[in-house]
């Protein structure tokens, strides 16, 4: 997917460098620490005094070529980052090992080799860590909480997630998003994390532009797909730890924070962004985000401009598996959000879904969304995916307004900002190739970007969409199941360096175990489980709501009503 320049020694073909490695792997790990100790002691030299070798050249032909020198230096660097970050991973490993060796044998002989005065198994591993993770900790001058983090994610990345550790070694992944993936896994077991670390070898073609937020929600849908049912717990078990923190900070200023599910988080961030758009809009100067924190204060403060109630929506795509059957392992997804397990989004759609019940016959609650709240609650669209890479390509549109329909949908395709390695939420909708120089208005040509993103034709050389037949004539694997994505943007700098984006799958292909999608035709042994379970889960007759009668008539084989 990328042309980042690569250094000689990354190349193929005998190197002395590999007769060195060759030598090294033999166990001389004496060798090891002379040969990073002379490149430490040079690099050191050459940081605090660098001389005459980054000013810049005078003339034309020189400059172009001292820039192609640069950016050659900075890939190098890079290289050199990824690969001391797996080579730290194993030396930790090795030292915590090391030090588990010693700490037995030390047992040993206190216990004067007596079995029954050995301290167990389990006390001597703690005593080992907290031995090894201050060790660590005074060597890297990093906290021992941060040494401890570091060290698990160490055993990680080297005991169980071959795929990413090879991935970081050749720096196709970054430092940050390989540390991302190790944490993000640290809830599952040990047999689940290698299976999830295969899911994001395969993957890892298709998020070569990815940022850390999208590697991180690609680590949760895998997890989620892999263990639906724990999803559903742990999702249970964390909505149990929301708080709210105060963190002090520099200058007079703190940090106030809160641990919210995602669904109210969203609509939080969603309003206060509206209102710093109002108030924008009326003539404030202040940035976007330090208006957004005004309001905040105002409103929890009951200041002079507090917002006033509003009626919010946010988007929320489901799969018709993960909304009736719990553990069909896809995940859910909030626009402009990523992936969510889908019980977060069953237990909002049941909130949303559900009438206010009246405290007496005499005193019945008014339902806030007045008379037409059975209308408003809930708007159920149906979503079209590619075949095989599980984007989506289409949606079926219920408005008159076209523009407004395919901002909506490049909102659910996208998610996030397209930019490469961009964690930004999405603001606005752009167009691949500028509308000024011809660019249709298409799902094709169109994307989400954040604002600094969409200023790309002042950063780039070029930004061009990529047709799948010409950029994988031969998909990974060689099988048509494999195909690549339907909608990539290529995204080159002017140093020559190309990263390509896509948006993430929405669905993911299931093991032959699990159910097709509802979308089977009728009569199918999966409408029939479907229907058996929601049979199951019935509770007592509500008033009929317009999104029940279209998920009743979605597994009829019927289209869902519009309006």
């Amino acid at each position: 997917m990328s042309t980042t320049p690569r250094s000689p020694a990354a190349q193929e073909g005998p190197t002395p460098f590999r007769a060195t490695a060759a030598s090294l792997r033999d166990g001389d790990l004496a060798g090891l620490g002379h040969l990073l100790g002379d490149v430490a002691h040079c690099l050191a030299d050459l940081a605090a005094e660098p001389g005459e070798l980054f000013t810049p050249e005078a003339p034309t032909t020189a400059a172009e070529a001292g820039s192609r020198t640069l950016v050659h230096l900075l890939a190098v660097q890079q290289d050199l980052r990824a690969a001391l970050q797996v080579l730290e991973a194993r030396t930790a490993v090795a030292l915590e090992t090391q030090t588990r060796r010693e700490v037995e044998a030390r047992a040993r002989d206190e216990a004067a080799h007596e079995q029954a005065a050995l301290p167990s198994p389990t006390a001597l591993d703690d005593r080992a860590a907290a031995i090894a993770r201050r060790d660590l900790s005074l060597i890297s001058s990093r906290s021992p909480a941060h040494a401890g983090r570091a060290l698990a994610v160490a055993h990680r990345l080297v005991e169980e997630m071959p795929q990413v550790r090879t991935a970081l070694a050749r720096h196709l992944l970054s430092p940050e998003v390989a540390t991302a993936l190790a944490t993000a896994t640290a809830t599952v077991t040990s047999a689940q994390r290698r299976e999830v670390d295969a899911a994001l070898g395969e993957r890892l073609p298709y998020l070569d532009g990815a940022g850390l937020r999208d590697w991180r929600d690609e680590a949760h849908g895998i997890i989620a797909g892999l263990d639906p049912e724990g999803a559903t717990l742990r999702h249970r078990r964390a909505r149990r730890t929301r708080s709210v923190t105060l963190t002090p900070g520099a200058d007079g200023m703190a940090r106030f924070s809160a641990l919210l599910p995602a669904v109210d988080a969203h609509l939080v961030h969603k309003r206060l962004s509206l209102e710093a758009e109002r108030r924008r809009a009326d003539g404030a100067s202040d940035g976007h985000v330090a208006i957004m924190a005004d309001s905040l204060v105002d409103t929890v403060l009951g200041r002079e401009g507090a917002m006033e109630q509003v009626e919010l929506d946010v988007g929320v795509i489901i799969t018709d598996r993960a909304l009736l059957l719990p553990d069909s392992g896809d995940p859910a997804r909030i626009a402009g959000y990523g992936a969510v397990p889908p019980e977060a989004i069953r237990e909002q759609l049941r909130a949303c879904l559900t009438p206010p019940a009246p405290s007496s016959v005499d005193h019945p609650v008014a339902d806030p969304f007045g008379a037409d709240g059975p209308e408003v609650r809930a708007v159920l669209r149906r979503l079209y995916t590619h075949p095989t890479s599980g984007e989506l390509v289409a949606v079926e549109s219920q408005g008159r307004a076209f523009p407004a329909a395919l901002g909506r949908f490049l909102t659910w395709r996208d998610t996030s900002c397209r930019g490469p390695f961009c964690n930004a939420a999405a603001r606005q909708h752009d167009h691949v190739h500028p509308h000024a120089r011809g660019g249709p208005t298409s799902a094709r040509n169109g994307q989400e970007l954040c604002a600094h993103c969409n200023d790309k034709e002042q950063q780039l050389a070029r930004v061009e969409t990529i047709g799948a037949a010409a950029e994988h004539a031969d998909p990974p694997g060689g099988t048509a199941q494999q195909s690549p994505p339907a909608h990539r943007v290529a995204w080159t700098g002017h140093s020559g360096v190309t990263r390509v984006t896509g948006p993430r799958p929405l669905v993911r292909p299931l093991p032959a175990k699990r159910a097709p999608s509802v979308s089977a035709s009728p009569g199918s042994s999966t409408q029939e489980s479907l229907r058996t379970h929601l049979r199951r889960r019935r509770r007592p007759p509500a008033p009929a709501h317009p999104l029940g009668v279209a998920l009743e008539r979605l597994l009829a084989g019927h289209r869902p009503p519009r309006g």
